[in-house]
């Protein structure tokens, strides 16, 4: 019986691979942008297409994350040139506020600016 079996498995394998039919779904739908389609871009980019801007602690805070988690992945973003940051100081306490560019718009799979800032607890300025 295992002759038969690892017989039909050597066949198989000399046959060459043949992907079967696309679905025209999947060939009609744009390609994902891999650096925003991670959960945590995912949220900071959603978050900042319905927002004006946001502190940096308002995201941390939005998407229940830690400094350096949020952090690194905003620097992906930032490098990318999806996201503006800006460092102020208020009083002496160091700020950083995060805005979506003009690229981070246009990127595949960003939301619209449609919403406002209603889904959200940040008015927008």
């Amino acid at each position: 019986m295992a002759a038969k079996q690892n017989a039909a498995r050597r066949e198989r394998e000399k046959r060459p691979f043949e992907p079967g039919p696309v679905s025209t779904l999947a060939a009609g739908a744009p390609k994902l942008d891999r650096l925003i389609h991670e959960r945590l871009r995912a949220g900071m980019v959603s978050a900042l297409s319905v927002n004006e801007s946001l502190t940096f602690n308002e995201l941390k805070k939005l998407l229940d994350t830690t400094d350096g988690n949020l952090s690194v992945h905003a620097r992906k973003l930032e490098e990318a040139g999806y996201v503006a940051c800006a460092k102020s100081f208020v009083g002496r306490m160091p700020r950083t506020d995060y805005r979506l560019t003009g690229a981070g718009r246009r990127a595949p799979g960003a939301l619209p600016r449609s919403h406002g800032g209603a889904h959200s607890g940040h008015a927008d300025k």
